[in-house]
């Protein structure tokens, strides 16, 4: 039987270009009012979305400066990693500028960790075994640093799609050829993943988001949004919700979760800033018709080469 949780903040917060002092206002203005609570020695996992060295694709690294700006200044010892599509986290940091964004805080993006098996738990009571990073796992905290874009196989990925990236490597290729051909079943591993993490809290890139199509290949569409919240599932549904999208298959995983008992997976929000309706937009764009296509041995072959050539070049 559902049940519902407790009522959870999502903040969204105006800001319209990516100049670090809006982009720091914006951002501790969000995640001072989203709920997210870290002292002391609370260890930090800042996971942006670092799917390729194409900066639309990603996070912007003013908004990972500032939210790792943000936990340091209350003690938090944080990481910053990710495990991009294509090639190492490394690069695409360099590449896009996160690298240069991160040193004056003392920061890198970290290397490639061990990963872990773990045992998901589907809505029907299925196990599904994963691996993921252990350093995602031995947090406190995962801070899903998402960017707003249109996905051509999820329609969406906000902050919970963004925590695939605990999943190592060429692993999650792999997970694509196993489950991707199954949309239900992929949505349904994506939310038991999110759900199998220490606490996810969420902060969205909505300066500058994308649409049309993506992750990778879409075009820019100019939001002017941060937002932020204790609860992932929570700011992803008023994202959609201010998008005027329709609802996307990780958010009805979300539902069945809930519907299994997982209250935390869709839970009731309140908003201390501004509400969706406030920042509703229109003509953003999500695909019409979905792709739910597997990684093929050949997509598989040219993923690996291409993390072999990334780690040639160094």
């Amino acid at each position: 039987m559902e049940t519902r949780a407790p009522s959870v903040p999502v903040a969204l917060v105006r800001c319209h270009s990516h100049a670090p002092p809006e982009v720091r206002e914006a951002v501790t203005q969000a995640l001072d009012a989203s709920g997210i609570a870290v002292s002391r020695g609370t260890r930090v996992l800042v996971k942006p979305n670092l799917l390729m060295a194409k900066p639309l694709a990603c996070t912007h690294p003013q908004v990972v400066a500032a939210a790792c700006q943000w936990l340091l200044a209350r003690g938090a010892s944080v990481e910053v990693a990710d495990s991009p599509g294509f090639g190492r986290a490394s690069a695409v940091a360099r590449a896009i500028g996160l690298t240069e964004a991160l040193e004056p805080l003392g920061l890198g993006v970290a290397p490639p960790d061990r990963a872990v098996r773990v045992e998901l738990t589907l809505p029907d009571g299925a196990r599904l075994p994963f691996r993921v990073s252990r350093r995602a796992l031995e947090c406190d905290l995962v801070l899903s640093a998402a960017k707003v874009k249109a996905h051509s196989q999820m329609e969406l990925t906000l902050a919970v799609k963004n925590c695939f990236g605990c999943v190592p490597g060429l692993r999650k290729a792999l997970v694509h050829a196993r489950e991707g051909q199954e949309p239900d079943l992929f949505a349904d591993a994506l939310a038991a993943l999110w759900a199998a993490l220490p606490p996810v809290g969420a902060l969205a890139d909505g300066v500058t988001a994308m649409h049309v199509t993506g992750p990778s290949r879409g075009e820019p569409f100019d939001l002017g949004l941060v937002g932020a919240s204790v609860s992932a599932p929570a700011l992803d549904t008023a994202l959609r919700e201010l998008l005027g999208a329709p609802m996307p298959p990780l958010e009805a995983a979300l539902g069945r979760r809930a519907a299994a008992g997982d209250a935390a997976a869709r839970p009731d929000a309140v908003y201390p800033l501004l509400t969706p309706g406030e920042c509703r937009v229109e003509g953003f764009i999500v695909p019409a018709t979905l792709k739910h296509t597997s990684f093929r041995p050949g997509r598989l072959v040219k993923s690996l080469c291409r993390r072999v050539w990334a780690a040639l070049r160094g």
